[in-house]
């Protein structure tokens, strides 16, 4: 039972001895607020996704390996079962050894090649997740299921390797080149620390603390 208190506003009650009322109602106003703080909040996610990799993936993935691994793949065979339409430069036949240097210069070189360009992937990110494509397929990957960013300073595409907690579509890591930067090769790509910047965000991490950077 509530009834008004006499000589107080309507939002003022008396009870029975034994009963505690309490009262819930808010300021008109708070409902506002947390309004506005959602509104901010959102405003400083970043939902359009920015490009982290080259622009030359496409030709280092696709383009570029079929013509390396296919020209010499063509020469070494051509070599082995018709030696006599090659020639050294004063016009006689080539060194018979020169077909075993061609089909491990192949098997070499192709391996180092896909393990080098043809894994590489498309990637793009925002606020909350990774997009990666082999250019047939775009998956999205939480960033808080990365688990470690590293790059290679050894080649100079700089390759930088995402690792996550749970496997995805492409494995439980990708590859990718970053934009290519001149007269910059052995200094730190700085995308990694874009990348670890927004773990950090998206994980309530603290500013300073390394989420996995290493550099090969």
């Amino acid at each position: 039972m509530k009834l008004t208190a006499p000589g107080f506003g309507r939002n003022c009650v008396c009870a029975p001895a034994g009963f505690v009322v309490i009262s819930s109602i808010a300021p008109p106003d708070v409902g506002r607020r947390r309004s506005l703080s959602a509104v901010r909040y959102a405003a400083t996610v970043d939902t359009t996704p920015r490009t982290l990799s080259s622009a030359q993936t496409f030709l280092m993935k696709v383009i570029f390996p079929p013509f390396w691994i296919g020209g010499f793949a063509l020469a070494t065979v051509t070599l082995f079962l018709s030696p006599g339409s090659w020639h050294d430069a004063h016009g006689g036949a080539l060194d018979p050894d020169t077909k075993w240097f061609f089909l491990l210069a192949t098997i070499v070189g192709g391996g180092f090649i896909w393990w080098s360009c043809v894994r590489l992937k498309r990637v793009r990110m925002d606020d909350r997740a990774l997009y990666i494509s082999n250019y047939s397929t775009e998956i999205a990957v939480p960033l808080v299921n990365v688990a470690q960013v590293s790059e290679n300073r050894w080649i100079n595409i700089h390759p930088v390797t995402i690792e996550f907690h749970a496997g995805t579509e492409f494995g439980s890591r990708v590859v990718f080149m970053p934009k290519v930067r001149w007269f910059a090769f052995w200094s730190s790509h700085p995308v990694v620390e874009e990348i670890r910047a927004a773990v950090r965000r998206a994980t309530g991490q603290a500013p300073d603390r390394d989420c996995g950077l290493t550099s090969a």
